[in-house]
């Protein structure tokens, strides 16, 4: 069975929701990640080693002083963002969304060092890269045959009816 560029587009924007999906789960069930210091665990780790120099003071100064609301709000984030690639809806939203927090992560947590090579920098953040990639693709891609559930509402709206004459 071959698939059309759009079809395939969609069944990359459901893997991504599904994805984005489990990222979410433990954060939004569980209290470990959001109240009990589980995103000052990992803003910390980032900032023993893996942020950009210019991150440094943004997860010093705001993120950890901030940490409960934003660790809501990335929790919650990564929900909203799979739920709307998974169903079809909003999906330009979701990935804008998306890839600014995947570059956000990238410059957070995936600095190869000052004095690496040129390449290691693409090689260090392909974790966070490919996502964004990805993401960015849908957003910038026109949804010609959605699969999920904005095509049921679409769909019902071009049945015809026949007339009466």
């Amino acid at each position: 069975m071959a698939f059309t560029a759009a079809r395939s587009l969609s069944m990359l924007r459901i893997a991504l929701g599904c994805l984005f999906l489990i990222f979410a789960e433990y954060k939004v069930v569980g209290t470990q990640f959001t109240l009990h210091g589980g995103f000052q665990y990992w803003i910390d780790l980032f900032l023993e080693g893996g942020a950009y120099p210019f991150m440094v003071p943004v997860l010093k100064n705001f993120v950890l002083p901030h940490a409960a609301p934003i660790a809501f709000l990335v929790a919650y984030g990564e929900l909203g963002i799979g739920i709307a690639l998974v169903s079809g809806m909003l999906v330009r939203v979701a990935s804008v969304c998306g890839v600014i927090y995947m570059l956000t992560l990238l410059f957070s947590s995936n600095y190869p060092g000052a004095n690496a090579p040129f390449w290691q920098y693409f090689g260090a953040s392909l974790n966070h890269l490919v996502l964004a990639m990805c993401l960015l693709t849908l957003a910038l891609t026109r949804q010609d045959e959605p699969i999920g559930l904005s095509s049921a509402f679409t769909a019902s709206r071009r049945i015809r009816r026949p007339s009466r004459k």
